[in-house]
């Protein structure tokens, strides 16, 4: 079954979301998902909720946006934060002093994180894609959240994994515990990768047997194969610690389906953001 679930509203102008029904329905008063391309007031190829300030876009128009995302997802504007994002695999612990950076300026988000992790209420945890891997994070006993951006470089080197261990050192979190869900990314169908990323891919895999291989790296011309990173973020959360079934995994692919999403590769690079988030709700 299909954890993103998709939210059409009346009004057509206002945000289409896919929410992780099973968490929200779980967990009362927490918040988590991811959005769609549609429901903004951006335009051009950033058509149009677009929710990045850092791609050629009007920043009136994404501030418009990301108010009308986070009052559809039950969660005020000030408590939006974010980071600027580099395809690494830094962990930021969001403290309350962070709370709301980066919402109305880009300049002001977090500096160098791909990853972000709290154990407050009442803070809008939020990241950007269009085509990477969205992972998502939560504890229901400690209610620590966090959120990790996972390309092919974050997910090599671990930023999955190392987003769990810090949910443990930072917060005491146990990995039994730990509940994780993979977004809407580009999917094997659509993303050919060279040698140079088949070799970073089998030096994480290590001694993983043959069949996961296999799910993660289909061969196709000499040199060449369709990655699946979100199996093998699916292989390494396993590995850090988190149980299989705590595990949901999306079938939706942002290359096969621009008329929902962005697509770098597909687009050729000239479009918009999505972006996940998840929050509890305060109260």
């Amino acid at each position: 079954m299909e954890p993103f679930v998709l939210q059409r509203p009346n009004d057509v102008n206002e945000p289409t979301l896919l929410v992780l029904e099973q968490w929200t329905h779980t967990m009362p008063g927490l918040s988590a998902g991811f959005t769609t391309r549609l429901g903004g007031v951006s335009d051009g190829a950033c058509t149009s909720l677009n929710c990045a300030l850092h791609v050629h876009d009007d920043p009136a128009a994404v501030i418009n946006n990301r108010k009308r995302v986070a009052t559809a997802c039950g969660l005020p504007f000030e408590a939006w934060t974010c980071a600027e994002q580099v395809h690494g695999n830094h962990v930021y612990p969001v403290t309350l002093e962070d709370r709301g950076k980066g919402r109305a300026v880009r300049e002001q988000a977090i500096q160098d994180a791909d990853a972000l992790i709290t154990d407050l209420a009442d803070v809008m945890l939020t990241s950007f894609y269009a085509d990477c891997v969205p992972l998502l994070f939560v504890d229901p006993v400690t209610r620590v959240t966090g959120l990790a951006h996972a390309g092919w470089k974050g997910t090599v080197s671990q930023i999955a994994a190392r987003t769990v261990q810090q949910m443990q050192d930072v917060y005491g979190c146990n990995p039994d515990h730990i509940h994780a869900a993979i977004g809407p990314s580009i999917g094997s169908c659509c993303y050919e990768v060279d040698e140079r990323v088949i070799k970073e891919v089998c030096h994480v895999l290590g001694h993983a047997n043959e069949s996961v291989h296999a799910s993660v790296l289909q061969p196709t011309t000499t040199g060449h194969a369709m990655l699946d990173l979100r199996e093998l973020n699916r292989h390494l959360l396993i590995e850090a610690g988190i149980l299989a079934i705590n595990i949901e995994c999306t079938k939706l692919c942002t290359g096969c389906r621009t008329d929902l999403f962005f697509s770098h590769r597909v687009e050729n690079g000239n479009t918009g953001r999505m972006m996940s988030w998840i929050g509890w709700q305060k109260g």
